[in-house]
């Protein structure tokens, strides 16, 4: 393919994603395939010859779609959304074309100041304060990882990054029951260990399931009788199986009181802060020390796209950055080059699409779709309650919310046969010993309708329930 059948095909690559978009509704969520069943329809030698492209491109059509699982559904109700604003899709498609790689400044300047821009603007739409900046990485993921490293390192006075971990003294990072797996996966490969994570229970009868600020305290100071070396805390704002938020500010005072640096994880709920009447759910946030939540998510940046605000980034650039000499930008010091900010470093034109999303949608436009998120996710919870057999375990937090039916055997065989119709797509989690259902509203191109047929669907399928 030269760049002439390029044009071509792009333009045939939009009228597919139109007509695929245009057509979701009238497909399944989730394909009702077992494993390997796609694998043997596209299974075959490496091919030795070019293909025409009509080929190539006919089978993805006729193949690829069906067996997805389809993100964009309006009504994908499972998980946490990875939004993808037709804007943003545009702003791809651009950044693929010049297919950069960002590394450095000098190797894509518009990227490394665009980016530089864009947090500014995500940090003032979020209510930060000024003195946060920050950088784009691919998933909240990365995004705590270097912020645990940075907490490791801090506690070890930058001495684990020269000479390893062998003899130091037990580190721990403290966290919410409540936070995500990523937290777990971030002290397992910063080296400090999975069994130096300390969950801390939550405060007793706490509508919002937050950590406990006197348990937080309890366990610094009975690690810190133990002989063990504390370096940081990890909180929680949308807590991923039940919309958990930990009670920022007091937490952070706790954390303060003995000089530990804090990350506040709202990968999903951070974008709700758009919205100031939603800010209280993280209220103290900014005197923390870094902050992640994910455009992604919520507010229709096409995946990837997570942002990491910093109050200073110092400490991080120091224990994760690396400048040889061939990355060295002659006659420029002192210049920002965001691979010393994170893991990897190769970057891709993240800013791009936020960019263009900001300018296109604006936060009024981004505001309105958040707040019938929330309205319509209370809506559904009120139907769902209303409904026979059914029980409302986690009242909505934002947009998610959880149910059960009758018992946890009966609850699960139902979201079995709800997931196998097609219409909808909801997910599964445990809370308090419970099996429950959960079900967020978050999707770019959700209506109302498409949420109230939740209940419909759960009405209709629970009566046909052995």
């Amino acid at each position: 393919m030269d760049h002439d059948e390029l044009a071509h095909w792009s333009k045939r690559a939009a009228d597919w994603a139109r007509d695929y978009h245009a057509g979701l509704r009238d497909r399944p969520v989730r394909p009702d395939l077992a494993p390997g069943d796609f694998r043997k329809l596209i299974d075959a030698p490496v091919p030795e010859q070019p293909e025409a492209i009509e080929t190539i491109f006919d089978d993805f059509a006729r193949l690829v779609p069906d067996a997805m699982t389809h993100w964009q559904h309006p009504r994908f109700f499972a998980y946490f959304p990875a939004n993808a604003a037709p804007v943003s899709m545009l702003a791809e498609q651009l950044a693929n074309a010049m297919a950069s790689q960002a590394m450095l400044w000098q190797t894509a300047p518009a990227a490394n100041e665009m980016e530089a821009l864009v947090v500014d603007w995500m940090r003032d739409a979020l209510g930060l304060p000024a003195d946060f900046t920050g950088t784009i990485h691919d998933s909240a993921t990365t995004a705590t990882f270097s912020a645990v490293t940075t907490m490791r390192e801090k506690a070890l006075g930058f001495q684990g990054i020269g000479e390893g971990l062998s003899g130091a003294p037990t580190l721990r990072i403290y966290a919410s029951a409540q936070t995500h797996s990523s937290v777990d996966k971030a002290v397992r490969l910063s080296g400090i260990g999975q069994n130096n994570l300390v969950k801390v229970a939550g405060k007793p009868d706490d509508p919002r399931y937050s950590m406990d600020p006197a348990a937080l305290d309890a366990a610094i100071r009975a690690d810190l009788d133990a002989g063990h070396r504390p370096a940081g805390v990890v909180l929680a704002t949308g807590g991923t199986a039940i919309g958990a938020c930990d009670d920022i500010a007091a937490c952070i005072d706790v954390a303060r009181a003995h000089d530990l640096p804090t990350h506040v994880d709202a990968a999903w709920a951070g974008s709700a802060m758009i919205c100031p009447e939603f800010r209280d759910l993280w209220a103290g946030v900014e005197k923390a020390d870094s902050v992640v939540f994910n455009p992604h998510k919520w507010l229709g940046a096409q995946f990837d796209c997570s942002i990491q605000f910093l109050r200073d980034p110092g400490p991080q650039i120091q224990a994760m950055g690396l400048r040889p000499d061939y990355l060295q930008t002659p006659g420029a010091d002192e210049i920002v080059n965001y691979n010393e900010w994170t893991l990897p470093l190769g970057r891709r034109f993240r800013a791009l699409k936020i960019w263009f999303l900001l300018r296109s949608e604006g936060l009024t436009g981004l505001r309105s779709r958040i707040r019938n998120h929330v309205a319509w996710a209370n809506e559904a919870r009120d139907a769902i309650a209303a409904l026979d057999g059914f029980e409302i375990v986690t009242e909505p937090i934002l947009s998610l919310f959880s149910f059960a039916y009758r018992d946890d055997a009966t609850t699960a065989r139902l979201l079995d046969a709800v997931n196998r119709d097609g219409r909808i797509y909801l997910t599964q989690t445990t809370h308090a010993g419970r099996y429950v259902i959960r079900m967020q509203v978050g999707q770019f191109d959700v209506t109302r309708e498409d949420v109230m047929m939740v209940p419909d669907v759960l009405n209709e399928i629970a009566g046909s329930l052995p």
